[in-house]
């Protein structure tokens, strides 16, 4: 029988949660040759169509788009954008962990600590990397984790979204959720996490600028930037000759 998750002792810790997705979530996802594998929040695939990026999709293979950077820098929200264009499944890791946890991102750092979230976090990455292509949106600090980047290399192509300290401090500043900024100053917050985190996100395989534009806009720049990743051009990444 399931124990809900409310019911944990504290001192069991993210470690017994690391068994319970395990037996809960991933172990009822069985991955199929040829069929839709889908996790519990993963957006479904619109049906590919002659306006689908062939090229760059078949550059991706089995591979995953896996979007990284600072909360606020709008990974969820270009990341469904691109999905979209690219008519892959999209997947939150914040929203599969809490699926997961059955807790809210917030409630598990209160709860368990920064250090536990982050070890239930790689977790879940790193099973949710296995059932690619599809775009995946990370939190900000899980590709700071080695062994995350070294899975994300492995499986996928990372995107960091690079954004301005105004732009994030604009988006940030309109939600109370962000269990890092919960401080008297959060852009001085805000900066001391672009300098501990831009030269590891710097390693990503593209980096795209981003602003206060249309997300189309956005996820445009980011399929392009890709195709240019691969070597390919429009009319490969369209489907056309060369593709």
């Amino acid at each position: 029988m399931q124990l809900p998750m409310q019911t944990l002792p504290v001192h069991i810790g993210l470690k017994a949660l690391a068994v319970l997705d395990a037996n809960r979530l991933f172990m009822s996802i069985r991955r199929q040759r040829g069929s839709s594998k889908h996790f519990m929040n993963a957006l479904p695939a619109n049906p590919p169509d002659e306006t689908t990026h062939a090229g760059l999709l078949g550059r991706l293979g089995s591979r995953s788009v896996v979007f990284v950077g600072l909360m606020g820098a709008g990974k969820t929200a270009i990341g469904r954008k691109v999905a979209t264009m690219l008519a892959l499944p999209f997947i939150d890791s914040d929203q599969e962990i809490e699926s997961v946890s059955r807790m809210t991102v917030p409630e598990l750092f209160e709860r368990y600590g920064e250090t536990e979230f982050r070890a239930l976090e790689q977790r879940v990455i790193l099973r949710v990397l296995e059932n690619g292509p599809q775009v995946l949106s990370t939190g900000g600090g899980a590709f700071m984790n080695a062994q995350t980047r070294e899975a994300i290399a492995a499986h996928g192509v990372s995107v960091w979204l690079k954004a301005e300290l105004d732009l994030l401090m604009d988006r940030v500043s309109k939600k109370q959720n962000r269990p890092l900024l919960k401080s008297a100053d959060p852009r001085a917050v805000l900066e001391r996490l672009m300098g501990e985190r831009y030269p590891v996100y710097a390693t990503s395989d593209v980096t795209v600028p981003t602003r206060d534009d249309r997300k189309e806009v956005i996820a445009t720049e980011v399929v392009e930037a890709l195709c240019r990743h691969f070597g390919i051009d429009e009319t490969a990444a369209t489907g056309g000759v060369g593709s």
